[in-house]
């Protein structure tokens, strides 16, 4: 058999086994980014997501590689779960881009869609940290651009290729000087070392075999990934140009000759001029949002191109006309007026909670739609987008209240043809923070603005249980303990959770504190939080308590400082 080229049902037995191989070691994933908090989930996650591809790939029943590696990169997309998997997603969804067309692949054409998967993964990621997958990836990448230089055969390029993905992962806790004070290597780049190995038995017809080094881990580090790439991705925290513009042009034969189009060199070219960048293009369209100061140049680049079908333009530093209290109260909240299409509301916020009293909450406060899940069961992209066209509404406002699930917001916010914002909340009592801000009077960037400064004033505090020995900062946390987590940083630890949770509470509540909202997980009862309500009452008398039963699982309190 020859070993110069691989065929589409090679291509997808190599995707079979490697998805196969990866959920054999999803636990052990898992492991590598467990805090000592039970929420470890990246291979989970990447388990999830490759599990849609491979869906995908079991139904086209196709022996054409493009075609094969474009259904998997489909189903990739709708399934990715988590910021782990939606970068695996966008690893190959290049990876398709890069072979279709191609009814077979040469060693060269496999080396080079992994270096094209790795181009697109950077770029979904606004601003990548090393150490990672994306570094894993574009390690092994790189050297099989090398191998493919100098050999034909698919399986020694794919060999180097593994080769080099393993020696990265390896390289991972240089990178980051958490991991090498845990002791571990990147999580999401070792789930793309078993997709890799599973990848190669296939060509050598074997059966891959992985073997991952399970440490006592932290998944801070992991964290820091997920949160630096969520803020960069769209978010309005920092913006500085003042007009969310939106272009939409039909390409022209007479414009492209005069000017060929390069989406990198436009994408380059358009980012002089602000920032919240996107541009997505296929034969027929461009499509373009930022937030740029002058809409006019951005415009001036588009019609080069070809003719404006639609403009968009907001000023987002206009202050909206202050609406009376009742009139407030009189609009409903799921959406009206004369311009609304016959059945279709205006406005929905769809929200992701954990714990049905927590979903009852976001519903009293309005939520449109309530998504379950969170720290081990992150929604996919196609939970999104079924909730957005579920919700039957012209404008829709998505609420994470994780850091882990705001890109797969995002990327469902990509596929839909809703206007649809993401407000990166980062936990519940942020997202809660945000509905109430929520002015159903206002456009999509006015609210996505107001409810983001709203998350701004918000402390985040949650108590759960050590599921393993370790040690952090000098500190020692036993197997079985409770934790009082302050955003990501361990405050307090010790057997009993009510003292964990008072000491807690006591590092948060300050003289500018106004409202402390505690909400009881699965495991705890009112007469516990009522101990923590009258514990606040005695010795923060301007403090406004609340008390919610919100049923979530992990964590026994969730804690919200205002």
């Amino acid at each position: 058999m020859s070993n110069q080229a691989i065929e589409g049902k090679k291509f997808a037995q190599m995707v079979l086994e490697g998805a196969n191989n990866l959920s054999n070691n999803s636990k052990a994933i898992d492991a590598l980014n467990v805090f000592p908090v039970p929420d470890g989930d990246t291979g989970t996650n990447m388990n999830l997501t490759i599990t849609s591809g491979v869906k995908e790939v079991r139904a086209s029943q196709e022996d054409h590689v493009g075609k094969v590696a474009g259904a998997f990169a489909k189903g990739l997309l709708m399934g990715a779960r988590g910021n782990s998997g939606v970068i695996l997603s966008q690893l190959f969804r290049g990876f398709s881009k890069s072979v279709e067309g191609k009814e077979t692949i040469s060693a060269k054409d496999l080396s080079a869609a992994f270096e094209y998967g790795v181009d697109m993964a950077y770029k979904a990621v606004m601003k990548p940290v090393e150490g990672t997958i994306l570094t894993v990836a574009k390690d092994a990448a790189r050297k099989g651009q090398k191998s493919a230089e100098a050999s034909e055969d698919v399986i020694e390029v794919m060999s180097d290729v593994l080769d080099e993905a393993k020696a990265s992962l390896k390289r991972t806790p240089d990178l980051l000087p958490v991991l090498k004070e845990v002791g571990v290597v990147d999580s999401g780049g070792q789930g793309l070392v078993t997709i890799y190995e599973g990848f190669l038995a296939v060509l050598k017809g074997e059966k891959a075999t992985s073997d991952i080094q399970e440490s006592p881990s932290l998944d801070e580090l992991v964290k820091v990934e997920h949160h630096q790439s969520a803020q960069s991705h769209m978010s309005t925290e920092d913006i500085e140009f003042g007009y969310c513009t939106e272009v939409m042009v039909r390409f022209e034969e007479e414009k492209m000759n005069e000017n060929p189009y390069n989406e990198d060199a436009f994408r380059n070219k358009l980012s002089e001029y602000g920032d919240s960048l996107l541009v997505v293009s296929d034969e027929d369209l461009l499509k373009i949002h930022i937030h740029a100061e002058h809409p006019g140049h951005v415009i001036t680049e588009a019609q080069k191109y070809g003719g404006l079908t639609h403009v968009k333009i907001e000023n987002m530093r206009e202050q909206h006309t202050t609406i009376l209290e009742d009139e407030m109260k009189k609009q409903d909240r799921s959406g009206g007026g004369a311009n609304k299409p016959a059945g279709k509301q205006e406005y929905a916020v769809i929200t992701v909670a954990m714990g049905d009293g927590i979903a009852s909450l976001f519903e009293g406060l309005g939520a449109g739609g309530v998504i379950q899940g969170g720290q081990t069961m992150n929604p996919s992209t196609e939970d999104f987008v079924k909730a957005i066209r579920e919700a039957n509404a012209e404008k829709v406002i998505l609420l994470p209240n994780n850091s882990n699930i705001i890109m797969a917001a995002q990327q469902a916010n990509d596929v839909v043809e809703e206007d649809v914002v993401v407000v990166a909340s980062k936990s519940v009592p942020q997202g809660l923070a945000a509905l109430l801000a929520f002015n159903p009077s206002d456009s999509l960037e006015e609210n996505q603005e107001a409810m983001t400064e709203a998350m701004a004033d918000v402390k985040t505090g949650e108590v759960t249980y050590a599921v393993r020995d370790t040690s952090l900062n000098g500190t020692e946390i036993k197997k079985g303990d409770f934790m009082g987590i302050e955003g990501k940083k361990i405050i307090t630890t010790g057997p009993s959770v009510q003292e964990v949770a008072k000491e807690l509470l006591t590092k948060m509540v300050d003289d500018n504190s106004e409202i402390v909202t505690v909400i009881m997980g699965e495991d705890r009862n009112e007469e516990e939080a009522q101990e923590l309500a009258s514990f606040l009452e005695d010795n923060y008398e301007d403090v406004e308590v609340e008390v919610h039963k919100g049923n979530q699982p992990l964590y026994s309190y969730i804690i919200s400082v205002e």
